[in-house]
């Protein structure tokens, strides 16, 4: 214990071996110090390289300035209670574990992947198909307009695409350390591994990790680390295939909406039903912010800058009285539907056991819903 907060004390002094290496590095090039502590922008928000910062309350006071709707975050900081201690109110302690793969013992896979191909990310479909991918992960969206630029250490993204229709059906972010803060121990990191949830191909997420370990490889480093939550057992089961071990380093993050159930744990509304906690995770994705009134009715409060919107479920202060009417009959929704043009599956109210019987051998399948109500009550 004592040598880890030694450790972490000389880490955030700049007196750790690493740092110690960068300074015999950056003398090389003729330099005095690494300079500036190292920050870079990732679309989503930036990564804060965590010993390149020679003083726990600097690094505490870049966080704070973490912009709404971003979401930063402080990787390799040891003496993570020096840094809590200069904005206990304002930061947290993440609950992810660091791995870290030497690649000299990575081996590679024995298998082929097939039906996709792997490639830069590069055009603005590529970068939208990206954010899809985030939406559907509850992940922060990237505006990739705002990157560090690749040449200064910025972030690469890759995808996977679907050879048959050409579909995104994943992405990973890497990061060069040699390139981004001359790291003198040659790694790099991976970052935003999103698959599908509707992708078919099988091995699209470990064919990522492999691409851009081989790519690093390609490049003369040495390692590749990531972050993974302490509780995502089926992402750590890949890592733990393909090497990756346990990294004795911490990540700080600041409090906000979007981090809410990382600090706070279980939030009130988990006992929300589904209409309500979709739009509830989605306003926290968008930061912004979320006060459960009653989680047992399903009513809840989104607020954004001055304006507040009371939401009972899916309904909500903006909703009228004349649409809730149209939602609510089943009948009367699907005739004003048809009105507009749109396509609708076949509707038939129930009837008689012939009836019945004849729809459902016409289509081969059905749904049953109740004619005036919501979740099966009535059926």
């Amino acid at each position: 214990m004592q040598k880890s907060q030694a450790y972490g004390q000389r880490l955030l002094r700049g007196q750790t071996p690493t740092y110690q290496r960068l300074q015999a590095r950056f003398a090389e090039d003729g330099q005095e110090e690494p300079g500036a502590p190292v920050t870079l922008h990732c679309g989503w928000g930036r990564i804060l390289v965590g010993h390149t910062f020679s003083d726990p309350a600097e690094l505490a006071a870049e966080l704070l300035k973490e912009q709404p709707g971003e979401r930063d975050i402080a990787l390799y900081v040891a003496a993570p209670h020096q840094v809590l201690a200069h904005a206990p109110q304002q930061l947290f302690l993440d609950p992810s574990d660091t791995l870290r793969l030497h690649f000299t013992d990575y081996r590679a896979a024995r298998r082929r992947f097939r039906g996709f191909a792997i490639r830069r990310a590069q055009s603005e479909a590529d970068w939208q198909a990206i954010n899809g991918l985030y939406q559907s992960r509850g992940m922060m969206p990237l505006d990739h307009q705002r990157c560090t630029p690749r040449e200064k250490g910025g972030p690469v993204y890759w995808i996977a695409e679907d050879a048959d229709t050409g579909q995104v059906v994943g992405s990973v972010m890497g990061v060069d350390h040699h390139k981004a803060f001359s790291d003198p121990e040659n790694g790099s990191s991976l970052w935003c591994l999103a698959v599908s949830p509707s992708c078919t191909r099988p091995g699209v997420g470990e064919a990522l990790v492999r691409h851009l370990i081989e790519h690093y490889m390609g490049r003369g480093l040495a390692y590749l680390d990531l972050s993974v939550l302490h509780d995502n057992h089926q992402a750590k089961a890949l890592y733990a295939k393909l090497g990756f071990r346990d990294l004795p380093t911490f990540t700080v993050k600041r409090k906000n909406s979007f981090n809410q159930p990382l600090f706070l744990g279980p939030a009130p509304e988990a006992e929300l039903n589904p209409y309500a906690r979709i739009i509830v995770d989605e306003a926290r994705r968008r930061g912004i912010e979320i006060d459960i009134d009653d989680a047992e009715a399903g009513l809840f409060t989104l607020t954004q800058g001055g304006r507040r919107v009371r939401c009972r479920e899916s309904l909500s202060d903006l909703t009228s009285a004349v649409s809730m009417t149209l939602c609510q009959d089943k009948q009367l929704t699907h005739r004003t539907l048809a009105r507009a043009g749109l396509n609708l599956p076949a509707q038939l109210l129930a009837g008689s056991p012939q009836e019945n019987a004849a729809f459902l051998e016409r289509h081969g399948s059905l749904v049953v819903k109740p004619v005036d109500g919501e979740q099966g009550h009535g059926v």
